[in-house]
């Protein structure tokens, strides 16, 4: 007696219900994808380890250390950081960081989106956008020079202000204009970097919301507000993490305005960057190298906190358009 077996039918319900008890990541696809991210990441990662942990991993291990890098190494523990905050200069040049950090992003950031509020619906706007940029082109020590020579005592800018009556001109170069002198010039020479930035976002915002808006009577601020700044938010929180960064790694100038090829600069103009130079290669005295890698991670740990920070401050919802 035959048997017969009768099969069912695959009904689309019980092939979406397949498909639903499927694991996430059980496709092909996916499969494939988890096969090829170690190939193609794992170069990045050794490169990223060996140029950048393997070096922190060391200086946090030297901070630990009284060593002048060339004798043998004393172990002090968390001493070099107990001194570092017991220093006053140490503490002078991480206030002195800090201000250039924030006032100097916050100018910088507000003369960038005036500048991008004039510059989208200005005539020639792509030649004014090369001359903002220009001077983020050249060399800092070119500016620690020019401003050796413009702002010196006999200089041009004196010599104008006498030609003009003024009597008695500011001391530019002294020690309590030397810092204010220096954020200036930072924030003179990173305005056009962070504002051609800017307006590459800008630039890819469509026209007819703009257009939208300005049929809904929106005038220029109101444009820049409620259709510039959304769409081009997550450029300017990339831009705040840059400037972040960059902040504290502003060394040059400092030395160059206010130093010598015998002397450095005075104390109140120094930064955190300036400071692990003076420990690391002082002019007459002993390095002091665990000191140095001290300051440089206390720098690393205070741009990381700030980074984290801002990232979780800026972060919103990305504008599709």
């Amino acid at each position: 007696m035959a048997t017969t077996i009768q099969h069912r039918p695959r009904t689309p319900g019980v092939r979406a219900a397949r498909t639903a008890r499927r694991p996430p990541g059980a496709g092909p696809h996916e499969r494939q994808q988890r096969r090829m991210f170690w190939p193609f990441t794992a170069p990045a990662l050794l490169a990223y380890a060996v140029l950048f942990l393997a070096p922190v991993g060391y200086a946090v291990w030297t901070s630990l250390y009284k060593w002048d890098g060339m004798g043998a190494m004393q172990w002090r523990g968390l001493k070099n950081y107990q001194q570092l905050f017991d220093d006053p200069v140490f503490r002078t040049s991480l206030v002195n960081t800090l201000e250039l950090m924030a006032v100097g992003g916050t100018i910088t950031f507000l003369i960038s989106f005036l500048l991008t509020l004039v510059l989208r619906e200005m005539k020639g706007r792509l030649f004014a956008r090369s001359v903002l940029f220009f001077p983020s082109l050249v060399n800092g020590m070119v500016f620690g020079i020019a401003a050796g020579f413009l702002f010196s005592p006999s200089g041009p800018v004196n010599q104008a202000l006498e030609f003009l009556g003024v009597t008695t001109p500011p001391k530019w170069l002294s020690t309590t204009n030397l810092f204010p002198m220096v954020l200036g010039t930072v924030i003179w020479t990173a305005t056009g970097y962070y504002t051609s930035i800017i307006m590459a976002a800008v630039d890819q915002i469509p026209p007819h919301l703009y257009e939208a808006a300005e049929l809904d009577g929106a005038n220029a601020f109101q444009r820049f507000r409620h259709v510039t700044l959304p769409c081009a938010w997550d450029v300017i929180s990339v831009c705040a993490v840059l400037w972040t960064v960059s902040s504290v790694k502003i060394f040059e100038l400092i030395l160059l305005f206010g130093g010598s090829s015998n002397r450095f600069p005075p104390v109140d103009s120094w930064n955190t960057a300036m400071y692990v130079y003076a420990e690391a290669f002082p002019r007459a005295t002993i390095p002091r190298l665990g000191v140095a890698t001290a300051a440089a991670v206390v720098t690393l740990l205070m741009v990381t906190v700030v980074t984290v920070v801002l990232r979780r401050v800026l972060r919103r919802e990305p504008i599709e358009y």
